[in-house]
């Protein structure tokens, strides 16, 4: 039976991923998580990364920190102010609409601004309450869920998914949300965290998605599509 069927969820594949971490974390260290004491600011930055940069995502945040006092006058502007606070993060109209209806919501359903509650709540529970604000999915979820309430969770981004499918651990899930559910349950216990920032930087780095630098990859011996470039001299 080839390796990548036998490892695909199965008997062995816990292992492997804790190789995986080891090797990854030799390479590119073990990263610290720090907590943002206000989910509220934790999500809405989480909502500014998505289909953007990390530098533009933390530079609109910054600014829309700086036009409002408050998430409360978040909530209550215009959503054009909104929008043009953030505008350097990218897909400014439909984030801003995104975060003052979330804003919104949060008020109507707790009374108050505040997600502290959530912090009580079992992981589960986190990541489906989350999702139940429009234009957040699994990956803006678990990544609250991951980096502010350090709960071990290993979300699930575009890097993630394509470095996760060639590695074969699990088979080749077909989307996102799909390598989200199958890596969960061998989660490395104290450091999804590790696995979760260095599977990305592994993606952007090395794993790219034209043209992936096999030879430089610190993890190739465990990865199925390193293997078969290897034997096929690419």
């Amino acid at each position: 039976m080839p390796r990548a069927a036998r490892d695909a969820g199965g008997a062995g594949t816990g292992a492997r991923v804790e190789r995986i971490t080891r090797l990854l974390e030799r390479e590119f260290g073990r990263p610290r998580r720090r907590p943002d004491p206000d989910l509220v600011g934790s999500l809405v930055a989480t909502i500014l990364s998505q289909n953007t940069s990390d530098v533009n995502s933390g530079r609109a945040y910054d600014l829309l920190r700086e036009r409002f006092r408050g998430w409360r006058e978040v909530e209550s502007a215009n959503v054009h102010s909104i929008e043009a606070a953030i505008r350097p993060g990218g897909l400014a109209k439909i984030k801003a609409r995104r975060i003052k209806a979330i804003l919104r919501a949060i008020r109507d359903e707790t009374g108050g601004l505040d997600l502290g509650f959530l912090r009580e709540m079992p992981t589960g529970e986190v990541i489906e309450y989350l999702q139940g604000f429009n234009g957040v999915g699994t990956k803006t979820a678990a990544c609250v869920a991951l980096f502010d309430l350090g709960r071990e969770v290993v979300p699930v981004d575009t890097h993630v998914h394509r470095v996760v499918g060639r590695l074969g651990v699990f088979g080749h899930p077909k989307t996102r949300d799909a390598t989200y559910e199958a890596l969960q349950p061998f989660a490395p216990s104290r450091r999804s965290l590790s696995l979760h920032v260095n599977l990305i930087r592994l993606g952007r780095a090395v794993c790219k998605p034209r043209e992936p630098r096999c030879p430089e990859c610190p993890i190739r011996r465990e990865c199925d599509h390193g293997r078969q470039r290897s034997r096929s001299g690419a």
